[in-house]
């Protein structure tokens, strides 16, 4: 009865969570789940993801925390988390371009993809548990300010 329990308490707790992520990229370990939220979805990868994908860069990075905390080598642009959409002057016109966000934890990055998306961003990244996770992982994280 305990399991029961327990297990309905889980899915309870899952189905109050959002966003909801789906994996993405199939294999053992995805590698990238799929964000939906109000507008459509963005994708959640981990540091051994950006990592692969940072060697045949082919996206704009942005760091979105603030205040400044290092950034992940090599960031494109810094724009604070909550005025992403007073700088879409620096993001790419076509909403279909690959941008990638991150922040110190993750939180920060999940709020501007979230609006990102709502402003019809169709192909928007975050670093899930953001530069803690990276540094966490063994990823180096400069300092030059």
């Amino acid at each position: 009865m305990a399991a029961s329990s327990l297990l309905a308490g889980l899915l309870l707790l899952a189905a109050c969570t959002t966003p909801t992520a789906t994996p993405v990229g199939g294999g053992q370990a995805p590698a990238a789940t799929k964000a939906q939220v109000e507008g459509g979805s963005y994708f959640e990868v981990g540091p051994a993801a950006l990592a692969a994908m940072l060697k045949n860069k082919d996206f704009l990075f942005v760091n979105v925390h603030v205040p400044y905390e290092g950034e992940i080598e090599p960031t494109d642009l810094f724009i604070p988390y909550d005025q992403i959409s007073a700088h879409l002057d620096q993001l790419p016109k076509d909403k279909g371009a690959k941008v990638f966000l991150y922040c110190r934890s993750g939180n920060m990055s999940a709020i501007a993809a979230k609006e990102l998306v709502k402003l019809g961003y169709s192909n928007v990244w975050n670093l899930a548990g953001g530069m803690i996770g990276w540094k966490a992982a063994g990823y180096p994280v400069a300092e030059k300010r």
